[in-house]
């Protein structure tokens, strides 16, 4: 169990930070992303602030929610096909530097949901 909350801090400190840095500070990513428009960053980040505050307070369960877990995985891999049809398609008027950066992202969202998975795993293994 120790492995999945540990996991899910990481998850809900990474979807902080950035939600807060998208919310912040929307002008320098619109313009990494060379767009001028700013508002779909801070409805992002602000999306990211909650999402963070779910998985946080998931995280502290003691003993972990496991209805709640899996819905971060599946809020987490949503996540990943979206962005994934983002970036394949290039759904967006935006720079080469803003698809990789949102490849990128998906690629960490991916890689916490396949741990939390297998925390998941561990815990029923363990029951």
């Amino acid at each position: 169990m120790k492995m999945l909350k540990n996991v899910m801090l990481i998850n809900a400190i990474s979807s902080g930070a950035t939600g807060l840095g998208l919310a912040v500070f929307p002008k320098i990513v619109a313009g990494l992303f060379e767009t001028t428009a700013t508002m779909p960053f801070i409805e992002v980040g602000i999306f990211l602030i909650a999402f963070a505050a779910l998985v946080f307070s998931v995280s502290r369960g003691n003993p972990v929610n496991v209805r709640a877990v899996r819905l971060v995985i599946v809020l987490d891999t949503l996540w990943v096909v979206g962005s994934a049809a983002i970036v394949l398609f290039q759904l967006f008027p935006i720079s080469i530097l803003g698809y990789v950066f949102i490849g990128a992202v998906a690629i960490w969202v991916a890689a916490m949901a396949y741990l939390q998975s297998a925390g998941l795993r561990q815990i029923s293994v363990s029951r």
